[in-house]
C-alpha cells in the first residue's frame, strides 16, 4: 500500500479543477450553441470543450514535466503537485515512461486541436463533424486501450487500488468517461453518416428508375 495521504488539499484543487473546466465547457455550449441546438450537439460541445482543456492544460502540463530530462516526480509547482497526486495511483505518470509520454504526445498535439476543430464545425453546424468525431473518438479509445493494456498484461505493478480514492476516482472514472463517451459519440455519428449514405443512396436510384 502507498504510504500516500487517502485525500489531501491537492486532491481537492485537482478535482475542483476539473469540475471548473466542465463548468466553463457547459457555460460556453450556452453562449456559442443556438437555444433550440439538439441535446446530443449541446452535450458533445460540452464534451468536447471539456475534452479540449483537459489535454491543453492538465495532460499539456504534464507533457512538459514529463520531456527533455524532465519528470514529474522531480519537478515542483502546482501542476507538479497535481500529476504527483495522480502518480500515487499510477507510478508510470512520475517517471516519464515512455509509452504514456508518447500516447500523451498524440493527446495533446493531435486530439486537443481536433477537439477545437469540431467545436467550429458544431458551432457552424457543419455535419463533416461526424467523420471527425469518429476519428477522434477512436483515437481516444486507443490511447486509453494503449495505457492500460500493457500494465493488464504485465499484473498492474505500477497501479496502487489500495484505496477508493485512487481505484474508483483516479482509475476508474477518470479514465472510464474516455471510454463510454466516445462509444456514445461514435455511435451516434456513425448512425447520421449511415443514415445520410443509405438517404442519398436511395434517391439515387430513385432517379435512375
Amino acid at each position: 500500500m502507498s504510504e500516500h495521504s487517502v485525500f489531501t488539499a491537492t486532491s481537492l484543487f485537482s478535482l475542483l479543477g476539473v469540475l471548473s473546466l466542465g463548468i466553463i465547457a457547459y457555460t460556453g455550449s450556452k453562449i456559442l450553441l443556438p437555444k433550440n441546438a439538439p441535446w446530443i450537439d449541446r452535450f458533445s460541445f460540452i464534451w468536447l470543450a471539456f475534452d479540449a482543456m483537459i489535454h491543453f492544460s492538465f495532460e499539456g502540463s504534464f507533457l512538459y514535466l514529463s520531456t527533455f530530462g524532465r519528470t514529474v516526480n522531480s519537478s515542483v509547482g502546482p501542476f507538479a503537485e497535481l500529476w504527483k497526486e495522480y502518480a500515487a495511483a499510477d507510478f508510470r505518470w512520475g517517471t516519464a515512461d515512455p509509452t504514456v509520454v508518447s500516447l500523451e504526445i498524440l493527446t495533446v498535439l493531435g486530439a486537443g486541436p481536433m477537439c477545437c476543430y469540431i467545436l467550429k464545425q458544431l458551432i457552424d453546424d457543419d455535419p463533416a463533424r461526424h467523420y471527425w468525431i469518429v476519428v477522434l473518438s477512436t483515437a481516444e479509445l486507443y490511447g486509453g486501450w494503449m495505457t492500460f493494456c500493457p500494465e493488464w498484461l504485465t499484473g498492474s505493478p505500477n497501479l496502487d487500488t489500495s484505496n477508493a480514492l485512487f481505484l474508483w476516482v483516479y482509475l476508474v472514472f477518470m479514465n472510464v468517461i474516455w471510454v463510454v463517451i466516445p462509444i456514445g459519440l461514435m455511435v451516434d455519428s456513425y448512425a447520421r453518416i449511415a443514415n445520410s449514405l443509405r438517404t442519398s443512396q436511395a434517391a439515387s436510384r430513385a432517379k435512375k428508375a
